[in-house]
């Protein structure tokens, strides 16, 4: 393939145009409303991950190299530089799947964008609620474009989608943050997307995993902080023929879909498309679990009563979570659909409560996981990113009863999106195991009033642990 020597850019300009022009007033009331919600459930999921073996490891690690102490880590005393902080929190917020997700982007967009976003606010003080709230929706307007972009066939080559999109949603927001120019936008993009990587393999086990949407907070928080100062970076990162985003992260040009970059900006709002999480596991997994959930509600069964399951799912689906499962750590059993599915026959629920370092051999778990039959369904795969996560969900018992259900979209998911009763509630339960609840009340009122906030550095403090 020919080098690309030019410099036309007209998607990766069109983002940063959206970008930095971008007024609170544009965005639309529903919108200004479910990002309040969606960040409030963010921060939670922080909060429960501040003091997980894999986020203390961090913590403690880059306390011993990094002397600077500026920003918060969240629900904890300790404070490190900005794009330490940034790895940290975005570590915590995606270090128990409990996170948000774009199904259709593929992408967790809170766990890139709040991290660097919130750290800006220490850096530089004065950011007002409003303004605060019009960076976020930058932020979490641009990843899932470029995940729509890409399309499933991304993640489905290897790609861990947090890793690689994220950091596009961590430069939007930091540079709208800054109140960078088209320019410097375009430039704060073009650093951050050089940085991106991140390999699906993580998902067997390892901790590394949890920390791809901190390195991609930190990227995009490095993109937006160097080309404030007038570093330099690929201006053309999405369009390059050669060595460019798109080109690159897939195995060829018909796979991906330089259109979607831009779509519909000012009209369709992305934000509105991401998915919020009530069970703790992969979001790819929740579908077929309100499947079982649905058909005990409708004639209840107990797991010994389960002869199998067969589940007829996307091939991202497949690739994603239906492999046989072997105990490789927390990691593993909360991206593997049949562990996930024995765990729901045994105790009712896949929460946070269920996922424990001891259980993850647990022979009966595995037992029951033994019955769950992954299949794929060319016809759900043929319907496209946006169906990615249905299923067909068949219950077999052994008195020879048969239920079937389809689930298209899982609870919280944008069709089915959660009252703000249920999501605050959902944030108290996970913020409470880092903050006393006072300052868990606190935190809450302030950013579901976010408009009113006159200083977002404020959020920080109230992350922080007294």
């Amino acid at each position: 393939m020919a080098h690309d020597a030019s410099n036309d850019n007209p998607y990766t300009r069109g983002i940063a145009e959206f970008v930095s022009s971008l007024t609170y007033e544009a965005i639309p009331e529903e919108v200004r409303s479910r990002i309040k919600l969606l960040m409030l459930d963010s921060l939670g999921c922080a909060l429960y991950g501040a003091d997980l073996e894999w986020t203390r490891i961090l913590q403690d690690t880059l306390q011993q190299v990094d002397s600077t102490r500026t920003c918060a880590v969240w629900g904890t005393k300790k404070k490190l530089s900005a794009p330490h902080s940034a790895l940290v929190n975005g570590t915590q917020v995606q270090g128990f799947e409990l996170d948000d997700v774009h199904r259709a982007g593929v992408l967790h967009v809170g766990a890139v964008v709040l991290p660097a976003l919130i750290a800006l606010t220490e850096l530089k003080p004065g950011m007002s609620g409003k303004e605060f709230l019009t960076a976020a929706v930058a932020g979490y307007e641009i990843g899932p474009r470029v995940g729509l972009c890409m399309g499933p066939e991304h993640i489905a080559q290897g790609w861990h989608s947090g890793a690689t999109l994220g950091v596009f949603s961590a430069a939007a927001g930091a540079a709208r943050g800054l109140k960078l120019d088209v320019d410097k936008t375009v430039h704060a993009l073009g650093i951050a997307g050089t940085q991106a990587a991140g390999l699906m393999a993580a998902q067997y086990g390892a901790m590394v995993k949890r920390m791809h949407a901190g390195r991609s907070s930190q990227s995009g928080l490095y993109g937006a902080l160097f080309a404030e100062a007038g570093f330099t970076g690929i201006v053309n990162v999405l369009e390059s023929e050669y060595g460019g985003f798109c080109t690159t992260f897939s195995r060829s040009s018909d796979r991906f879909n330089l259109k979607e970059l831009t779509a519909g900006f000012g009209e369709v709002w992305q934000t509105m498309g991401v998915a919020l999480k009530f069970y703790a596991c992969v979001g790819s997994n929740h579908t077929t679990l309100d499947a079982l959930r649905d058909m005990q509600r409708e004639r209840p069964y107990k797991a010994t009563d389960v002869h199998k399951i067969v589940v007829r799912g996307s091939q991202v689906t497949m690739d994603h979570v239906g492999w046989k499962y072997s105990p490789q750590g927390l990691t593993s059993a909360q991206l593997n659909l049949p562990y996930c599915v024995g765990t729901f026959l045994l105790e009712g629920d896949c929460s946070a409560d269920q996922f424990t370092e001891d259980k993850v051999a647990d022979p009966e778990r595995m037992a029951y996981g033994e019955k769950v039959e992954v299949h794929h369904d060319p016809e759900i795969t043929a319907k496209g990113a946006k169906y990615r996560h249905m299923v067909r969900v068949e219950l077999h018992l052994k008195d020879g009863t048969r239920m079937a259900r389809t689930v298209e979209a899982a609870r919280g998911s944008e069709k089915k999106f959660a009252s703000e009763s249920d999501i605050v509630e959902k944030f108290e339960k996970l913020a409470s195991k880092a903050l006393p609840r006072p300052q868990v009340a606190q935190l809450r009122d302030s950013m579901l009033s976010l408009d009113r906030l006159a200083d977002g550095s404020q959020i920080a403090k109230l992350l922080t642990k007294g």
